[in-house]
């Protein structure tokens, strides 16, 4: 499948595009075309675009088992407002889950890298494979601005560690573009986003972050900031 685009010419004919255009630009060539949201202003913003888009695209969530109250009224009142594109939600592997918390602990996250690691593998990446299985092209919210490691991402890519192809629609936002366009559009946000939270992932793994701060700051504060990211979207 690698094969099927070639991503240079593609990244040049899309940087002209709008985000609507580049979604709809895959529209009737038959793909699979799936997004992952995690609920984020991003992810609302993209919600929004796809429904009003002609372009056929799944909808999937990953739920770990120990997202905020906040991100489970913000998932009901998306699923309220485009309910006519219904979101698939994808859970741990409750066996998987079990062995970890009875081998390392409930929140072992705190204790290592590793663990923490190992914790986002069995709650993250495990159930993104499966959702992410038959998919020919991936949406993601992701933006260059958010940090170090995506400063240089390009609009369409290829992910070698799933094997599939992901479109960062998204890529040239500003954050204030992003709440722009949901004020505008009177798209339903979470609440944590208006107590400082840039990045909303798991409760235990999250916090607020100072104005000013790094973006990527409130995730896994403990842990030095050479690495930020959780597996579901690195190098291999």
């Amino acid at each position: 499948m690698k094969n099927l685009f070639n991503i240079d010419e593609l990244n040049e004919e899309l940087k002209g595009l709008n985000t609507a255009d580049i979604i709809e630009h895959f529209a009737g060539r038959k793909f699979n075309i799936a997004f992952s949201t995690s609920f984020g202003a991003e992810d609302q913003v993209l919600t929004h675009i796809i429904n009003k888009s002609s372009t056929v695209v799944s909808l999937f969530t990953l739920d770990t088992g120990r997202l905020h109250e906040e991100t489970y009224k913000t998932m009901a009142a998306t699923a309220q407002k485009y309910g006519s594109n219904p979101i698939k939600t994808y859970y741990p592997n409750t066996t998987a889950v079990e062995k970890m918390v009875t081998e390392h602990g409930v929140n072992l996250f705190y204790h290592s890298r590793e663990n923490r690691a190992l914790c986002c593998q069995v709650r993250k990446v495990e159930p993104l494979k499966r959702a992410l299985n038959g998919v020919d092209i991936w949406i993601t919210g992701r933006r260059t601005e958010q940090s170090a490691e995506r400063s240089h991402m390009p609009i369409f890519e290829f992910d070698e560690g799933f094997g599939v192809y992901k479109l960062n629609p998204l890529a040239d936002w500003s954050l204030q573009k992003v709440w722009d366009f949901i004020k505008e559009n009177k798209i339903p946000y979470n609440p944590l986003h208006d107590s400082g939270f840039p990045s909303i992932g798991c409760a235990p793994c999250t916090r607020a972050v100072d104005e000013g701060e790094d973006f990527r700051k409130g995730r896994w504060w403990w842990e030095d900031d050479s690495h930020k990211e959780c597996g579901l979207h690195i190098k291999r």
